[in-house]
This record gives structure tokens, C-alpha cells and sequence, in this order.
């Protein structure tokens, strides 16, 4: 009879055991979850602007622009698992007036890295008004422009874990027009 008293404290402390051991493992991956794969917008960002053509019409009753510029756009991904967007948009605005925009295709940025595109836009004054400060603007040789666009996508992880996120670009930069480069580029 006392070896099954035995028998049974040692399969009590066994069952104990084993039921911390759970507990453990649940608390590690409570903690691993919590910290570790918390997952995180994207950011956006233009990298490098810089002008491959610029034409100015500096007369006073009908000033203009026409830009060509290549810029870098940088997606950086601070997540375990890849980022994978859809095909988006950057509109390129002269004091709140769009003139010019181009596509980002889709692709994937790996996890914990930068995808890096390069595009290049096209844009003029056409549909900026008369009366606004486009001809003052020409003749200070800057002209300040500012860049958006929204990346609608998913964060992947392990290939399990799926969350939608939005990155969101929104950056100006400033065009001398007598050295035709760029000045101040800053992203928020």
C-alpha cells in the first residue's frame, strides 16, 4: 500500500510539472506576440529628388513651368513579415493644385528591410491659376512642391498573420530654378 501512495504524490508532482511547463510556454508566447511581432505601419518616403528638365516662362502675364524629375521612393518595412502593396498613386501638388502625378506598381517589401523605386514625373502649370504667386515664385527661382500618396497593403507574417496597413507618403521639396536642383526635401 505505500508504494501507491508513493506512486500517486509522484504522478501529482509530475501533472504539476507539467502544467507549469504550459503555463511557461503561453507567457513566452504571450510575450513574443505582445513585443516582438506587434505589427507596424510602413513608412514612406522620397529618398532623393532631383530635376532632369526644367522650362521656365518667367513673362509677367503668362508664367510657367515644365518639370521633368527623378525621384527615389523608399518603403521601409520595421516588421517581421513582408510587406505587400497595391498598385498606388503620387500626385505631385503646386500650392495645393495637382500638376503632375505617376504610379508606384505593386510590389513587396521584405521584412525588416527598404524597397527602393525609382520613377521619374512629368509635371507642368497647366492647371495652376492666373492670379496665384506662380509668377513671384518664378522670379525668387523657387518653386515649393509637396508630394502624396497613400500604399493600401498587408503585412504577412509567417504567412499565417495577415493585417491590412497604410503607408502614407507626404513630403515637399523645393526646386531652384537657376541651379535646377533640389532644396529641403523633408517627409513627415
Amino acid at each position: 500500500m505505500t508504494t501507491g501512495g508513493l506512486d500517486g504524490r509522484r504522478r501529482r508532482k509530475c501533472l504539476a510539472y507539467i502544467v507549469a511547463g504550459v503555463i511557461l510556454q503561453t507567457l513566452i508566447i504571450v510575450l513574443f506576440v505582445v513585443f516582438v511581432m506587434r505589427i507596424r505601419t510602413p513608412k514612406v518616403r522620397l529618398a532623393s529628388v532631383s530635376v532632369e528638365t526644367l522650362n521656365l516662362n518667367s513673362s509677367f502675364k503668362s508664367p510657367s513651368f515644365n518639370l521633368k524629375v527623378n525621384a527615389q521612393v523608399a518603403v521601409k518595412n520595421t516588421n517581421f513579415g513582408h510587406y505587400k502593396f497595391e498598385d498606388s498613386t503620387v500626385t505631385i501638388s503646386y500650392r495645393g493644385t495637382e500638376v503632375g502625378n505617376t504610379t508606384l506598381v505593386k510590389a513587396r517589401a521584405r521584412a525588416r528591410s527598404t524597397k527602393k523605386f525609382n520613377v521619374t514625373v512629368s509635371f507642368n502649370s497647366n492647371k495652376v491659376s492666373s492670379n496665384s504667386h506662380l509668377g513671384s515664385d518664378i522670379s525668387s527661382k523657387n518653386l515649393t512642391f509637396s508630394a502624396s500618396a497613400k500604399l493600401e497593403g498587408k503585412v504577412h507574417l509567417f504567412k499565417v498573420f495577415k493585417k491590412k496597413k497604410s503607408a502614407k507618403l507626404d513630403c515637399t521639396f523645393v526646386v531652384n530654378t537657376s541651379t535646377k536642383t533640389v532644396n529641403d526635401l523633408s517627409c513627415k
